[in-house]
């Protein structure tokens, strides 16, 4: 029981004071579960970030799920996503009960406006951050496709099958090599 509440804290503090959504999440999910509770490795994140970038729903979630079940099954996947969800569950109640009355304040639009750098950085830390355990070629192949969608206006969906046909075929081929 104790374990399933230190998951719910961590990840209610992490969906408590991070603005700017899921991908803003990402570098202090990477830092709470790897660095400041060890509970899994840095590859075995990088697996669950890929695993929660490709699945429906917000990445932040996604990996929460994840995290969750890794630690405690289906227990502790509920313990992280109530952890994540219930800070924006009631920071969006009280926004919709009180912004029509403070909208058009000076004040709010002000702090929106200088959120918007932090967000942007805590958007790109993990992407450089992530990039680094990656390699040279698996970099090469992060950007190829990011400028296949970005450029060429190829669907990622597309892409994401391509990619996971390309990784089977290659899990097929070294597993063969391998009993050779």
């Amino acid at each position: 029981m104790r374990e399933l509440i230190e998951i719910f804290w961590s990840f209610l503090k992490i969906g408590a004071f991070t603005f700017g959504g899921g991908y803003a999440m990402i570098p202090l999910i990477q830092h709470e579960v790897i660095n400041n509770r060890a509970w899994i490795g840095e590859r075995d994140f990088l697996d669950l970030l890929t695993l929660a970038q490709s699945a429906p729903g917000p990445i932040a979630l996604n990996t929460a799920v994840f995290v969750g079940y890794k630690r405690r099954g289906y227990v502790g996947s509920l313990a992280a996503v109530m952890g994540v969800v219930v800070p924006s569950f009631v920071i969006i109640l009280l926004v919709a009960m009180f912004f029509g009355d403070i909208r058009d304040n000076k004040w709010v639009d002000a702090a929106f406006r200088g959120m918007r750098p932090a967000v942007v950085a805590l958007i790109v830390a993990p992407i450089i951050g992530l990039g680094r355990g990656m390699g040279l070629v698996r970099v090469s192949i992060a950007l190829a496709v990011a400028l296949a969608v970005w450029y060429f206006s190829i669907s990622p969906i597309w892409l994401l099958m391509g990619g996971a046909i390309v990784g089977l075929c290659w899990t097929k081929w070294q597993t063969r090599r391998v009993q050779q």
